[in-house]
């Protein structure tokens, strides 16, 4: 039965959704199209159906769903930033070991990398392996230009030998380009410690302007998704919108934060305004905001409360309310096994089909007739959730209390 084809009774549900990547350097047809992919896949495993339209510009596209007894029109914008990230796309070995190397200095200086790897040691080490990699490629690089220099010294002139030597490391260091490496973004957030440089600032006030725009739209739901490191920006973002006043008449606002890597920028010393962003979305009764992440994913602060573990929550705490994805449970076996070592395809599974799905699937979040507050409404914590503050770590506001979050 073609569910779009059905005769609708009613006004379908509108939504606006933005979509935030992390800093990979991926081209926004990647999204439209795994969208694509995945959505037809969901489609085939659950009573639900997709169309996909052409949006306003490359960067976005209209869903048309039908499911759960309703029919929804969405248009999802991305909003890219990777552009700004040294070695998103890839660079040579020398420069991209000296940014990672420089990178963990700041947090290992400030304190921050201890106080990580006593949250989740996993993704510490997740941190870790780039310049391990690099580090191996440039020993390889030195070597290979110490054998050059050892055999022709050996054959002809030993200076000549050296110096031949000598230039084919410095080409293998710093002309030979290496494919990209995961969070090469983090260099950019933590290059002022934790204060946004000012070319990520700048590209911020154009997505603050999109999302005003979008506020003042006819839709029922305004629904920003930050993805991994994304998450960060949709947090200040958010709190932006909500600081500079809401129109009386509006769409429901709604925050899902998938994969978040939060606590890599709220840990960092000059991140001030970012907890200040934190502890204000956490009481807004304004919104809602859920956070999605899975134990499985290394490459995240897995059901890591970004508000408590960042010492900033205030007191009658209401968000975000912390769901794991589970996919021992979500994900068939045969799916499971496809995923073991790669991880970033497990760091990517939050936008993609479940085959075994639970209360979550992105589907069913941006292009179904329900608003992300009645679609969790009642839901409780998962099992697991880490909410406590990391020790050492700067605090703004009172001690966590629970409070009942508002229902709408």
């Amino acid at each position: 039965m073609d569910l779009l084809a059905e005769p609708k009774l009613k006004r379908p549900f509108r939504r606006r959704v933005f979509l935030i990547p992390g800093g990979e350097a991926v081209p926004p047809a990647f999204y439209r199209e795994l969208y694509l992919r995945q959505g037809a896949a969901q489609a085939d495993l659950a009573e639900m159906a997709l169309a996909l339209r052409p949006g306003r510009g490359p960067a976005s596209w209209r869903v048309s769903g039908a499911m759960e007894a309703g029919f929804c029109e969405t248009e999802v914008e991305l909003l890219p930033w990777a552009d700004l990230v040294p070695g998103a796309a890839g660079q040579a070995i020398g420069p991209g070991l000296a940014g990672r190397i420089r990178t963990l200095w700041i947090y290992l200086a400030t304190g921050a990398l201890l106080r990580l790897f006593k949250l989740r040691p996993v993704a510490v080490l997740a941190l870790l392996v780039p310049p391990a990699v690099l580090s191996g490629l440039a020993v390889l690089a030195l070597a290979a230009g110490l054998l050059l220099a050892e055999a022709l010294a050996a054959l002809i002139w030993p200076p000549a030998g050296w110096l031949a030597g000598l230039v084919l490391a410095g080409v293998l260091l710093l002309r030979v380009r290496f494919p990209p490496l995961p969070l090469a973004d983090l260099g950019l957030l933590a290059r002022q410690r934790g204060a946004l440089p000012p070319a990520l600032a700048e590209r911020m006030g154009r997505f603050r302007a999109v999302l005003s725009e979008a506020l003042r739209s006819e839709c029922d739901e305004l629904l920003v998704v930050g993805h991994s490191t994304g998450a960060v920006l949709a947090v200040s973002l958010m709190a932006d919108l909500l600081r500079g006043g809401l129109p009386a008449h509006r769409p429901a606002l709604a925050l899902l934060t998938l994969g978040q890597r939060v606590p890599l920028l709220s840990f960092l010393p000059e991140a001030r305004r970012f907890r200040r962003d934190l502890n204000a979305l956490a009481a807004a009764a304004e919104l809602t905001w859920i956070d999605v992440s899975a134990p499985e994913d290394p490459l995240c602060f897995a059901l890591c409360d970004p508000v408590s573990v960042s010492g900033v929550a205030p007191e009658g705490q209401l968000w975000p309310l912390v769901i794991s994805a589970a996919l021992s449970e979500t994900l068939s076996p045969a799916r499971r096994r496809g995923l073991q070592g790669r991880p970033g395809l497990r760091h990517l599974q939050y936008l993609c089909a479940y085959d075994r799905p639970g209360d979550y699937d992105v589907f069913r979040v941006t292009a179904g007739p329900k608003p992300l507050a009645e679609r969790f409404r009642g839901r409780a914590p998962s099992r697991g959730r880490i909410d406590r503050a990391s020790s050492g770590h700067v605090t703004m506001g009172a001690p966590r209390a629970e409070a009942q979050r508002p229902v709408r």
